[in-house]
């Protein structure tokens, strides 16, 4: 106990502040980005924006591709203007960002205020990363990054939690929690002390004429470029946990069997997790994946760190590959408990691998410049998850499509869906038309069109992307890492 306390009392404050600010700008994040597939897709007599699948996937992939791409580049501005300095202006953007996003409802303003949070995001993922470098050392830096990762999912795990009370009431509360959290980290940032360095920073435009040298330079490392390429096949599958589930499970999913259940154990416990109608909200469930990361990471690092990572990572993939078929090959609510564990140990053992395989295979002197790259795969499969989600999932699998698909083979006559005729007024009409209860127009059409068949799309590039490692590994890699 009192070595812990040793090892704790050797980080200085400003970790401990990094911390809690990573903590809360995880909160804010997550708390609305577990609900923002819902919110963007969601019919307008329920408060939200009542958009396609399609305008849905355009926001959530490319903004959120910008989102991870930009820290390549903003690191060069806090080594330039100050980590502190930069943090405040990243708070003040993501709080001006999180507080708009309440009050837009067309598809380019509401896609404008996305990239206005995603630019304070990008702005604060660098400095917070490199203040906990800055502030750990060799004998306490394993140690450091594993509070700060632990503290990750900490914050991921609460935000979609409260969000998923809040947007019961209102939707416009997922954002106000945010951009208060946010404002929090403002008043952190009085006891922030700028971090040591010894580097002697460059103006910004020299700093970026650098940082595209180098990332040219990286670019022009075969062996590295096709692991990134093929690690975002990894990603684009994942994402599908943020971008596809939460409406898949709204869409085709009756959780109130799940209320039912649980209220049956213990009404309080129900009461607390479920909504006054008497179901789970999709992210109530969707964020079983956090629970499991806070409760397994550690014994999962522990029992793969034995492992070489490229035999991990593939591993992890197949694992992953196996749990996210399973969460959308049936209807049935009660497989996510099941399939979201299976995806998260899956996820819990090829995420960590990915950094630490890197760090392994960067050539001696350019780690540094192989980690700062590690966010390519990230927003490339942010980029192909959002069309994944977007434009093949409509036509796969979303609800709204098929049931005018049905209308049209049927000649039915309704109005089309618009300001004065809402998607819930148009699938009741269709329902009363057809002589079917909500549930059972549901059944029907899961039984009809089979929109579960796009399991097949996701773990197909999950086991795709399991094969293009294996060949990488023998025919490109050719060493045992």
């Amino acid at each position: 106990m009192k070595k812990t306390e040793s090892i704790l009392s050797r980080f200085p404050r400003t970790f401990w502040i990094a911390n809690i600010m990573e903590l809360m700008e995880r909160w804010a994040w997550y708390g609305m980005f577990m609900v923002l597939a819902l919110y963007i897709t969601l019919p307008t007599d329920k408060g939200a924006l009542g958009f396609s699948q399609s305008e849905k996937g355009q926001i959530m992939g490319t903004v959120t591709f910008m989102l991870y791409l930009l820290p390549i580049f903003t690191g060069a501005l806090a080594d330039r203007l100050g980590y502190k300095r930069v943090l405040a202006v990243s708070f003040v953007v993501l709080l001006i960002g999180y507080f708009l996003m309440s009050r837009v409802t067309t598809f380019w303003s509401v896609y404008s205020v996305f990239v206005i949070i995603a630019i304070g995001g990008a702005l604060f993922k660098p400095v917070i990363s490199a203040t906990i470098a800055r502030t750990t050392d060799a004998t306490n830096s394993g140690l450091g990054f594993g509070i700060f990762y632990m503290i990750v999912n900490i914050g991921a795990f609460i935000g979609p939690v409260i969000a998923s009370k809040l947007r019961v009431f209102n939707w416009n509360y997922v954002f106000y929690v945010s951009a208060v959290i946010i404002g929090l980290n403002l008043l952190m940032l009085l006891f922030y002390t700028e971090p040591p360095s010894s580097r002697k920073a460059e103006s910004v435009l020299t700093e970026m004429k650098t940082i595209i040298k180098n990332v040219a330079r990286v670019v022009t490392d075969i062996k590295f470029t096709v692991f990134l390429i093929i690690i975002a096949g990894f990603w684009s599958m994942y994402l599908q946990l943020f971008y596809s589930l939460p409406v898949y499970i709204g869409q085709w999913m009756d959780t109130s069997l799940i209320y039912n259940w649980l209220h049956g154990i213990s009404p309080g416990f129900a009461g607390a997790v479920g909504t006054p109608e008497g179901i789970i909200n999709p992210e109530m469930l969707t964020n079983m994946d956090a629970m499991f990361i806070v409760l397994f990471q550690v014994v999962v690092s522990g029992f793969v760190m034995r492992f070489k990572p490229l035999s991990t990572m593939m591993s992890g993939i197949l694992i992953a590959s196996l749990g996210i078929g399973l969460m959308f090959a049936f209807n049935n609510p009660f497989f996510l408990f099941f399939s979201i564990l299976i995806f998260g140990l899956g996820e819990m053992t090829t995420s960590p691998k990915v950094t630490e395989y890197i760090g392994r295979i960067a050539p001696e002197g350019k780690v540094a410049l192989y980690m700062g790259c590690s966010y390519i795969p990230l927003a490339l499969g942010n980029l192909a998850a959002g069309f994944l989600s977007g434009d093949l999932y409509q036509i796969m699998s979303d609800k709204m499509t098929l049931l005018q698909r049905e209308v049209a083979s049927r000649g039915l006559d309704l109005p089309a869906i618009g300001e004065g005729f809402s998607q819930t007024q148009y699938t009741e009409a269709v329902a009363s038309m057809m002589g079917m209860n909500k549930q059972q127009l549901t059944q029907y059409l899961w039984d009809t069109y089979q929109p579960g068949n796009i399991w097949i799309v996701f773990t197909g590039i999950g086991v795709f992307t399991f094969a293009a490692l294996f060949l990488y590994d023998r025919l490109i890699l050719r060493r045992k890492i």
